[in-house]
């Protein structure tokens, strides 16, 4: 009995507990149609509704809504890069190179190194040079008249002053032997010494005659030269004069009306009878001087008309005195001759020619006008 009272308390506070839970779950809803008897808890997010679009009518304007723009997009004046200077391999200005310009512009050699860009011993040049463009002179359009002293080549002997015209008389030529002469190179460009490679092979049959000069440097890439044309009693005749670093640029020689085009877009030039150009001048004067060498004594002037790839001109070569030179080919005697320049900053260009070569050159030397220098030294020749 005792431990019935004890307990007492116990029960009547867990029916109170029961009591209480019978009435929250009576005051709660039930879900309804499925078998599951317990309550159902659910939450939803109302959207706002969205406008409805009107079709303007005839007396309501449509109103077009610009979106914002954010203060950090507003926009800025552009700025173009400038482009990047691209120098042309072996040589950028093909009117100022005697025949082979010097090899890419050279930050460095093998020790230092040398850039991957080049340029010639005159100014750096940040044009492309453009690819090939055939061009055609209007033959309605005249050409520019060329002075009679220009028809032909001029022969001054030494001390000669008083007659400025000299003798126009062409001398005989000999043609020197098909050849192929090996040069190494050295010089100096914007500072740094460099050197390179060349060749020059030489060949005729009599009729035809094809010359084709090459100059190459390690890492930069070669610069080459091409003259062909025809032999006449009076020496070469340039057909075609071709000068190619990273594109091709060439002279068109038409004897018959006196006159060349250029494929670099720039104007037809007239010329006379015993022009060349740059690369077969060598040529023509080698065979001047092995016909007649007595006629050329120290102090002559010869002047002939020269075609780049891109214009022709006047030069004038200078006879100096033979020479003995010390040559990677060895011991060579040689008569120097000195191109004259005609302006400042014209390069100045030496040249050695040799009988035992059938006086083609042992030696070539450009100077420019800032000091940057080619030196191009025999180092064997053989035949083709």
């Amino acid at each position: 009995m005792r431990r019935f009272l004890c307990s007492l308390p116990l029960l009547a506070t867990t029916g109170l507990v029961l009591a209480l839970h019978w009435a929250v779950l009576q005051g709660l809803p039930w879900q309804q149609g499925t078998a599951k008897a317990g309550p159902v808890f659910s939450t939803r997010t109302i959207a706002a509704p969205r406008p409805i679009a009107q079709a303007p009518s005839a007396t309501t304007p449509a109103v077009s809504v610009r979106k914002p723009v954010a203060a950090h997009t507003t926009p800025q004046h552009r700025t173009k890069a400038k482009p990047k200077a691209i120098a042309q391999p072996l040589g950028a200005h093909a009117d100022d190179v005697l025949a082979l310009g010097p090899p890419p512009e050279v930050t460095a050699l093998p020790a230092p190194e040398a850039a991957p860009e080049t340029a010639q011993l005159s100014e750096p040049v940040t044009e492309v040079v453009p690819e090939v463009v055939a061009v055609s002179h209007d033959p309605a359009q005249p050409l520019a008249p060329v002075h009679a002293r220009h028809a032909g080549v001029d022969i001054t002997p030494p001390g000669n002053s008083t007659d400025p015209h000299g003798s126009t008389t062409a001398p005989p030529v000999r043609l020197p032997p098909s050849t192929r002469l090996l040069f190494d190179v050295r010089g100096k460009a914007k500072g740094f010494d460099y050197q390179a490679n060349a060749q020059l092979l030489w060949q005729h049959d009599g009729t035809r005659y094809e010359a084709h000069q090459v100059i190459s440097a390690f890492l930069a890439g070669k610069r080459s030269q091409q003259s062909v044309g025809a032999i006449t009693p009076q020496g070469l005749e340039p057909e075609r004069f071709a000068d190619r670093s990273r594109s091709e640029q060439a002279a068109h020689f038409d004897h018959a009306r006196g006159r060349i085009t250029f494929s670099a877009n720039t104007p037809a030039a007239s010329t006379g009878p015993g022009a060349q150009d740059r690369l077969s001048v060598f040529i023509q004067l080698a065979a001047w001087l092995a016909a007649s060498p007595e006629r050329f004594t120290p102090g002559t002037e010869i002047t002939v008309t020269t075609v780049s790839a891109r214009s022709a001109d006047r030069w004038t070569f200078r006879v100096q005195e033979q020479e003995t030179m010390d040559l990677p080919f060895g011991t060579t005697t040689a008569w120097k001759l000195e191109r004259l320049p005609r302006k400042e900053y014209d390069q100045k260009a030496e040249l050695w020619l040799a009988p035992t070569l059938g006086y083609l050159p042992a030696r070539i030397r450009l100077t420019q006008a800032n000091g940057d220098f080619a030196d191009l030294q025999l180092r064997a020749h053989e035949t083709p």
